[in-house]
């Protein structure tokens, strides 16, 4: 059911890139920038995230095809990939590792422009999970119209980390650390759930494939 498959991919999504956890990291590498400037590294890096993404959705699967991988073989990497990222923020470990990236662009930083592209578009919007995500999600769209829904919900994601950018300051104040683990270690078990899934459906292709 293509609504079932668009549910599925905002929510695995929206749990590996989570634009509402991107906020503080926002705030960490734009540290002393103008509003103004803030704005223009928030497009920047929403547009080459974005763009990064999309790349993978539509070539992925000939990448794919030139390494000679197969796309089962793709849904088990990609789904153990996501589980650990799934561990790492059930324990809270993801989040102190988007820090330290953070920090460590704010030290060795040439220019503040600089930001949108590491860390902000790469790793923290489009990182090795988001990729590995698109493109198990690609594999598993049916129809033209799941594929344009997928567009869609990219679209919606990368909208979202862009409106996070924006509010990042209010979105810091309002959630708190005690909301913010919550949230984090709720989002690791739901995506630990789904990067079973992909285990599964990926080792249920390899057996019917022979």
């Amino acid at each position: 059911m293509v609504p079932d498959y668009l549910v599925n991919a905002f929510a695995t999504l929206f749990v590996t890139i989570d634009p509402v956890g991107l906020a503080p990291m926002f705030l960490a590498v734009t540290a002393g920038a103008t509003a103004q400037t803030r704005k223009r590294i928030a497009i920047r890096a929403t547009l080459i995230g974005g763009g990064i993404l999309f790349l993978f959705l539509f070539a992925g699967k000939g990448v794919l095809g030139v390494l000679g991988i197969s796309v089962p073989a793709f849904q088990i990497a990609g789904g153990l990939l996501l589980l650990i990222i799934a561990i790492e923020m059930v324990f809270e470990k993801r989040n102190r590792r988007k820090s330290e990236t953070a920090e460590k662009a704010v030290a060795h930083q040439e220019e503040l422009h600089d930001v949108a592209v590491f860390p902000l578009a790469i790793p923290l919007i489009a990182g090795p999970a988001a990729i590995s995500a698109v493109i198990l999600l690609s594999s598993q769209a049916t129809d033209t119209f799941s594929l344009a829904g997928l567009v869609g919900v990219i679209l919606v994601i990368i909208g979202s980390c862009f409106v996070s950018f924006l509010l990042a300051d209010r979105i810091e104040r309002l959630m708190g650390d005690t909301a913010a683990v919550v949230i984090t270690r709720l989002l690791g078990v739901l995506l630990a759930a789904l990067s079973i899934q992909f285990i599964a459906d990926g080792v249920r292709a390899m057996i019917a494939a022979g």
